[in-house]
């Protein structure tokens, strides 16, 4: 029975001295995701996601307005990130691009990029659809009247900073009611706000 066992234990491949290559192809190593990956910027102002992508990625940041109809300050560093391509967490190159959605201090992220912030007179905004119970046999759309909208605060002009601020209406943000750029003597977007 021993010389069994001496046997069996005898039939294995011999050991591969150190250094020795043992002609077998090396299992491949475990990847242990070291490459950069992409960091999480939404809620973060745009100055402060420029510079978490800036270690990461060498290209600079494409930054745009989260609203179709409003546009992007030229200074929008404090501008909040709504929407980021890629997403985070996702693996990087040096050469990929990056794009986030900004809206101005105090605004409301969109459900969606590019929506509009003031839709034209007429329109309603889109709403989003709920559910039905069963979703085999959606419920059937039924036909609502809305009553004429009352004209909204976007025909608001003011002939200064002192009127508006009257009005508690400063500071006023662009795309915001009343917002015009002979009240926004620094062009970054935001007037009266002195």
């Amino acid at each position: 029975m021993g010389a069994a066992v001496l046997l069996l234990a005898g039939c294995g491949e011999p050991a591969t001295p150190k250094g020795k290559d043992s002609g077998k192809p090396a299992s491949a190593p475990t990847p242990t995701g070291s490459g950069p990956s992409m960091p999480g910027l939404i809620g973060k102002t745009s100055a402060e996601a420029g510079a978490l992508v800036a270690p990461v990625l060498p290209k600079p940041v494409e930054a745009r307005s989260a609203y179709d109809d409003v546009p992007l300050a030229a200074d929008h560093g404090q501008w909040t990130v709504c929407f980021q391509t890629p997403a985070a967490g996702t693996p990087v190159a040096g050469d990929t691009s990056v794009e986030i959605s900004l809206v101005a201090p105090g605004i409301q992220c969109p459900a969606a990029a590019g929506a509009s912030l003031h839709p034209p007179k007429g329109s309603s905004p889109a709403k989003t659809p709920v559910p039905s119970a069963d979703p085999g046999h959606p419920k059937p759309k039924q036909p609502k009247s809305s009553p004429t909208p009352a004209p909204g605060p976007r025909d608001v002009h003011y002939k200064n900073c002192t009127e508006a601020k009257a009005a508690g209406a400063a500071p006023i943000r662009r795309g915001e009611p009343g917002y015009g750029k002979h009240l926004d003597r620094d062009g970054d977007g935001i007037a009266c706000d002195k």
